[in-house]
């Protein structure tokens, strides 16, 4: 592991892959050994891995029953991950947002909204039975590209 502009990562298969860990230390209750990261830089396309109401240091989870305060720590996850990635919010092209229950939809995207104001990514939502862990109600993963040099995308 090394780290890239202060943030822990490793390169494999050519990409980095920022905030590595495994799934058996981040979720010890279940029975699994997966090697993942929080974000991919692929060229100059930024993956971020679907964010929930969770603190990324601590892998605790936060705004318990709350979507609307689960969906801010989803963006500000985002947010950071990007940053940490050599990219901005301005960069998000693509969003695609998970909720356990329809009734979450305008407070979901609202909350979104404020976070996305003036960028205009287009985003597909889905509504499903669950999330990984049961107080989790919404799930939020991005995809962003950072422009070259001369502010035209690759």
């Amino acid at each position: 592991m090394v780290e890239w502009d202060g943030v822990m990562s490793i390169v494999v298969g050519g990409h980095t892959r920022i905030r590595p860990f495994n799934t058996k230390d981040t979720y010890p209750e279940q029975n699994l050994d997966n090697d993942l990261c929080q974000a991919v830089v692929a060229g100059n396309t930024v993956y971020v891995r679907g964010q929930i109401g969770q603190d990324l240091d601590t892998s605790e989870s936060v705004g318990i029953g709350d979507v609307e305060a689960q969906t801010e720590r989803a963006m500000a996850n985002i947010k950071m991950l990007l940053e940490e990635s050599g990219a901005r919010m301005e960069h998000l092209v693509k969003l695609t947002i998970y909720i356990v229950d329809p009734r979450y939809r305008e407070t979901v995207y609202r909350t979104i909204g404020r976070w996305t104001r003036g960028v205009h990514p287009i985003s597909t939502g889905l509504v499903v039975s669950a999330l990984a862990r049961p107080e989790w109600l919404v799930e939020v993963d991005a995809i962003a590209v950072i422009p070259d040099q001369d502010g035209a995308d690759r």
